[in-house]
């Protein structure tokens, strides 16, 4: 009898007595155990774990959406924006320098944008996670990956508690970008890098309403 043989005996020994399923304990909160979406308490966990995460968040109200985008784009020196299609045109209204994602912008021209602007599918309060699904507003997923800066607008209605909430909400087959703060990594002697596998850089806006 081979090693392997003798190895796969001594499993089905030790699980003979096993009938049935075995019952697993899940010790995480389900879809729905929490606040519903967009609740207050919800909305400021999102803005401090997000901030956590050294993502900079704006909130603002639904009127003043393009005047605390065009800030936040000026303040970062950025010039060029990519702006993709379903993009509400009045969030863009005030954006100099925007460039159209229409027809998709080729990853080239992409990499010369100083960054771009997007809505977003949900984000996630506990884990202060915006998420992409490449629906309107969103642009395909190297879009948002492939530019130095990300400006992300969250409506309020959109924070849901937790990632088993999000889960449950969004479209498995849709293809989704999780985004927990700037793209960073720590792999090479324990020295964070930030912008390696995404934007350097990440702002949110909160939209109330």
């Amino acid at each position: 009898m081979s090693s392997r043989e003798q190895m796969l005996a001594r499993i089905r020994a030790a699980t003979a007595d096993l009938s049935g399923q075995v019952e697993v304990p899940r010790r995480y909160a389900p879809a729905g155990s929490g606040a519903g979406p967009g609740d207050e308490t919800l909305v400021s966990r999102f803005i401090e774990r997000a901030s956590d995460y050294r993502a900079t968040v704006r909130r603002c109200a639904a009127g003043e959406v393009a005047q605390v985008i065009a800030a936040a784009v000026a303040a970062r020196g950025a010039g060029r924006i990519g702006v993709p299609r379903g993009f509400p045109a009045e969030w863009s209204a005030l954006l100099a320098g925007a460039v159209a994602d229409d027809p998709p912008l080729a990853v080239a021209a992409l990499d010369e944008l100083d960054g771009v602007v997007t809505a977003c599918a949900i984000a996630i309060a506990e884990t202060g996670t915006v998420v992409l699904d490449a629906g309107p507003g969103q642009g395909g997923r190297a879009f948002s990956l492939v530019p130095d800066y990300h400006l992300a607008v969250v409506r309020t209605a959109q924070i849901v508690a937790a990632v088993p909430d999000a889960v449950a909400a969004l479209d498995p087959g849709r293809p989704l970008t999780w985004i927990s703060g700037p793209s960073a990594t720590s792999d090479i002697e324990l020295n964070r890098v930030e912008g390696v596998h995404g934007p350097r850089t990440l702002d949110i806006v909160v939209v109330s309403g």
